[in-house]
């Protein structure tokens, strides 16, 4: 008998049991492998490429050669000794409307030339550096700029208490001061319009009437000298020098009648000495002497100079006269005396005392010089400025020869004068005369554009122009007193392709307001504009401009002789891409027969019928 084993689970059977334990093996390995596989599964890794290796130029510092052993040339400067133990502390100007330096733009970026409006008798609105600066006070506003009653008595009675209590500036502070600045190397206003005042300052709407500027600096000469000023007002002027008055002056007429009441320069303040008092004109009044002053070598002083008036015309004159020195004798039988000045004066300037200066009142070109920038002058009388001769013409360069290469779309060349386009064709001209007919698709692209440029298309050229009269009622002050209505323009042009077909490039446009002058026959550039666009279009092929310069036109008189200007003719020039003339519009020819002149020219010269600059008509003498 055979006995039947135990199983290991009692109540189970052994076969069972093994099974159970073989699947649960089973499952535990599977269960383990998945597990282990999700945990060792590593997360995959972002490796960036190789870096290329790019190539690599050599660089060479570049070398600068120099000049050993180099002398600077000597100067004509005349370096002076200055104890600096009596220099008082002198405080710079104020500079505006400059950038971030010149390194931005460098040299070649700055406009070197002087803005016409800038120039004015009364100061220009940049500094050369030996000049004096002018303030402006208004009296009929108050220093908020709000109108505020005033009249001639409490107007004179200010610049009285001002000059009696140590010229202290503080005196005006209840009233409008102007933010601008002029700078001023010379004081030589003849009679012109009150109104020159505000508008240099910045107001050029204002009537002007009943204001005052003071002007303040030093001045200095290279050597010793002894000189005193000779001045004419229209209505108040007084100088001081080195904290002395040494000059006052106030309206006076020739038979000594004066509406100056209170007198701004009474006896007790300040009196003249001279015999020459109020014996020779200047200007619009009889001019008055002032004291010796001497000024040392290199040493200089402090000058002050105050000028004012009540509105209508306005006049102010300021000369030298140096001891020992003989000037040249006026019709008046008085000196011919140079202008008191701090540097050689400009052109411009020139211009702005000529149109209103009568001839043989005072020089603007002789005399000292208050700096030490500059050599010595001679103190003999120089003549007066004459208009600049013209050039010499140079001779003409031979003509450019007509005859270029054409090349054509098979690699083939000729040579060839471009005389028509005919349709698709170009018709040229070989050296022997012979005609020759390429079409234009045949030609290579540089051929087809010198086509294009060679045949511009015609163009309607028009001048534009927006003027508005400006007129200005003072209600506090008499008729006389009104400031004449001006007109104030803006010129532009307008340029209309008229002839049909495509023309891809660009049109530059050049042009010139003429104006001329009322009391002679000087021409005056009003304005000189440059604009381009090309056609198309888009844009209609036509294109508009209208300049930002404002011109001003005056029409009024001084003792019955007119003053002012009026517009006279235009000038448009356009020039291709290569800078050949292709379209003129004028309404007078003669200038563009004068063109190349013309071109040298900026706004606010004058200038005769040639366009060579000049002088502008000096008015004539009246009074003697």
């Amino acid at each position: 008998m055979v006995k039947r084993r135990r199983g290991i689970v009692k109540g189970a059977p052994s076969g069972l049991v093994v099974s159970l334990i073989l699947h649960a093996a089973a499952f535990l390995l599977a269960g383990l492998f998945v597990v282990f596989t999700v945990v060792q599964k590593q997360e995959q890794k972002f490796v960036p490429p190789k870096a290329v290796e790019r190539p690599k130029m050599k660089l060479k510092k570049p070398t600068v050669k120099m000049r050993k052993n180099v002398k600077p040339k000597a100067s004509n400067r005349i370096v002076t000794k200055v104890k600096r133990s009596n220099m008082p502390n002198i405080q710079l100007p104020e500079m505006s409307g400059l950038s971030d330096g010149l390194g931005s733009g460098g040299i070649g970026s700055m406009e070197l030339l002087p803005e016409f409006e800038t120039i004015s008798m009364l100061g220009s609105a940049q500094s050369t550096g030996s000049d004096l600066v002018g303030t402006y006070y208004d009296f009929t506003r108050d220093r908020n700029g709000r109108d505020i009653s005033m009249d001639v008595v409490t107007w004179r009675h200010e610049i009285i208490k001002f000059l009696r209590g140590g010229w202290r500036t503080s005196d005006f502070t209840k009233y409008y001061r102007a933010p601008r600045k002029v700078y001023a190397t010379c004081l030589v206003v003849p009679p012109v319009l009150s109104s020159i005042a505000p508008s240099t300052f910045g107001d050029k709407d204002a009537a002007g009437v009943w204001w005052l500027v003071h002007y303040k600096g030093q001045i200095v000469y290279p050597r010793d000298i002894t000189f005193r000023f000779w001045g004419q007002a229209d209505e108040t002027m007084a100088v001081r020098v080195g904290g002395k008055m040494v000059l006052g002056v106030r309206w006076e007429n020739s038979t000594g009648y004066s509406n100056v009441d209170p007198d701004t320069i009474p006896p007790n303040l300040w009196r003249s000495d001279s015999l020459d008092t109020r014996k020779y004109f200047m200007g619009n009044t009889l001019s008055v002497v002032g004291d010796w002053i001497t000024l040392k070598a290199g040493e200089p002083q402090d000058i002050e100079i105050v000028i004012g008036d009540n509105g209508g015309q306005a006049c102010f004159m300021l000369a030298v006269q140096e001891q020992g020195v003989e000037y040249e004798r006026n019709v008046q039988g008085g000196p011919l005396l140079p202008a008191f000045k701090t540097t050689k004066l400009s052109h411009d300037l020139i211009d702005a005392i000529y149109k209103n200066l009568v001839p043989g009142e005072i020089s603007l070109t002789n005399g000292p010089v208050f700096n030490d920038f500059v050599a010595v002058p001679s103190s003999a009388t120089a003549p007066e400025p004459a208009a600049p001769m013209a050039a010499p013409e140079a001779a003409m360069p031979p003509a450019p020869p007509k005859l270029r290469p054409w090349t054509l779309a098979n690699g083939q060349s000729l040579e060839g004068e471009l005389i028509n386009v005919m349709g698709s064709q170009a018709v040229l001209k070989d050296a022997k005369g012979k005609t020759l007919k390429v079409p234009v698709d045949e030609l290579s692209v540089e051929d087809r554009i010198f086509i294009e440029l060679a045949k511009p298309p015609t163009f309607k050229i028009d001048k534009l122009q927006d003027c508005k009269q400006m007129t200005f009622l003072m209600g506090r002050n008499d008729a006389n007193q009104i400031r004449p209505p001006e007109d104030r323009c803006h010129y532009g042009i307008r340029v209309q392709q008229q002839s049909a077909g495509e023309y891809p490039h660009r049109v530059n446009v050049e042009f010139f307001i003429i104006g001329r002058e009322r009391l002679g026959d000087k021409y005056i550039l009003f304005d000189r504009q440059s604009t381009s666009f090309v056609p198309s279009s888009e844009n209609g092929r036509r294109h508009e401009f209208m300049s930002a310069r404002e011109v001003v036109l005056e029409n009024y008189a001084v003792d019955n002789e007119p003053r002012g200007e009026y517009y006279m003719a235009y000038l448009a020039v356009l020039t291709d891409e290569r800078g050949e003339v292709i379209g003129v519009g004028t309404s007078a020819d003669w200038l563009y027969e004068n063109y190349d002149n013309l071109k040298q020219r900026y706004a606010g010269n004058y200038m005769d019928k040639n366009c060579l600059r000049t002088y502008p008509t000096r008015p004539p003498r009246t009074r003697y």
